[in-house]
């Protein structure tokens, strides 16, 4: 599988990948599907911490990895938030560490000091990619979103990059 920086033109594959998450799953609390036209401004969005992903394969891309702004203040400017997207067909085969490692490296490389997730609940397999990612549970919002016909807890999880200031 190679993983690589996405383009505007993968914002099609992205869009689908996200869709299905949004139509059959509560990995996100979207419950709209952005459109390819929303992902093309994602991934061309510059700036230090700043990624979009993609892990390609055979039959197409397989996955995305992006990070992003947590908030927009000031403090928070060396703090990301990342995520993690994969086609059923490439879940359970190591791709999501290789594509998730591949991003946090390129966060740090950027000077970031913080990165942050948010797993809905339950998520086993969301929860141990963050664990094999180097990140730790720092708190739990007890239903917070209602989805699929029930409440759903989210999980934040943190990864210290760096020991400076």
């Amino acid at each position: 599988m190679l993983f690589r920086t996405a383009t505007a033109a993968d914002a099609p594959a992205v869009a689908a990948i996200y869709a299905r998450e949004v139509e059959t799953g509560y990995a996100t609390f979207d419950t709209a599907a952005p459109d390819a036209g929303y992902w093309r401004g994602r991934i061309t969005e510059a700036g230090a911490g700043l990624h979009f992903l993609v892990a390609e394969d055979a039959e197409g891309i397989a996955g995305f990895a992006c990070s992003s702004i947590y908030r927009p203040r000031g403090a928070y400017a060396r703090t990301r938030e990342s995520t993690v997207y994969l086609t059923p067909a490439a879940q359970g085969q190591g791709a999501g560490r290789a594509l998730y490692a591949e991003l946090l490296e390129r966060v740090r490389a950027d000077g970031m000091h913080t990165v942050l997730a948010v797993v809905a609940l339950p998520n086993p397999a969301s929860a141990a990619l963050h664990r094999a990612s180097g990140f730790e549970p720092v708190g739990t919002f007890a239903e917070v979103g209602h989805k699929l016909g029930a409440w759903r807890d989210v999980q934040f999880w943190q990864l210290m990059l760096d020991a400076g200031d």
